[in-house]
């Protein structure tokens, strides 16, 4: 019996860490239009020091031979993050966003990974595949509470230079089953998935608080 490819096992291997990610307290209240657009920026702002981040971290490790196939200029997120930012605070957003304390964890861990290329892929990985795929959906339900469409607000989980997402989706699997590691070094990278979204749920568990007393957090 062959054995099944590393992103069928990566996948289930950190599937109820995810689970755990789309069931906190801040999602269900701003998927169901209880937070107000500042509230909502709150999360547009924690995600701009991430991705800022984790793309720059890309860069560096461009010509790496287990990162390199996992560096997508055409998914940078920084531009799109700062056209909502605007949208949401205006010309002065700089000044009104400041990372959190999980936020500032979650950057560190990912920028240490500029040594570690398999690390690079595990937050890679837990970010951008989640874009791709739920992210779609948040993104149809921001534009009916919030009224966003094109040029600011939502622009984050828009990826119309990669084209098709299935199809791209497919191709990033292709490269995580071609990945140039032994089994070990995919131990590793699983075992810094889970950490990765345990982060980023932290981040999430943290914008708890704006969520209006009285209401489920």
């Amino acid at each position: 019996m062959s054995e099944p490819p590393f992103s069928e096992v990566l996948r289930n291997a950190t599937w109820s860490a995810h689970e755990s990610a789309e069931g906190e307290g801040y999602l269900t209240a701003l998927m169901a239009g209880r937070l107000s657009a500042e509230a909502y920026g709150e999360m547009v702002a924690q995600h701009y020091f991430a991705y800022v981040a984790l793309d720059g971290v890309s860069r560096a490790l461009t010509g790496d031979p287990v990162a390199g196939p996992f560096v997508f200029p055409e998914l940078y997120r920084e531009e799109a993050l700062v056209r909502d930012l605007e949208t949401i605070y205006g010309s002065g957003w700089r000044s009104r966003i400041e990372p959190s304390g999980p936020t500032a964890e979650l950057v560190a861990r990912i920028e240490r990974t500029a040594s570690w290329p398999g690390g690079y892929v595990a937050h890679h990985y837990t970010r951008y595949m989640g874009d791709l795929s739920g992210g779609q959906f948040i993104r149809m339900e921001l534009q009916k509470i919030y009224g966003y469409q094109t040029d600011g607000g939502v622009d984050f989980y828009r990826f119309d230079a990669i084209g098709s997402l299935p199809r791209f989706k497919n191709d990033y699997r292709a490269r995580l089953d071609a990945l140039p590691a032994d089994e070990a070094e995919k131990a590793r990278i699983i075992e810094e998935t889970r950490l990765a979204y345990r982060l980023n749920t932290e981040v999430l568990a943290d914008l708890g608080r704006l969520v209006p007393a009285g209401q489920p957090a």
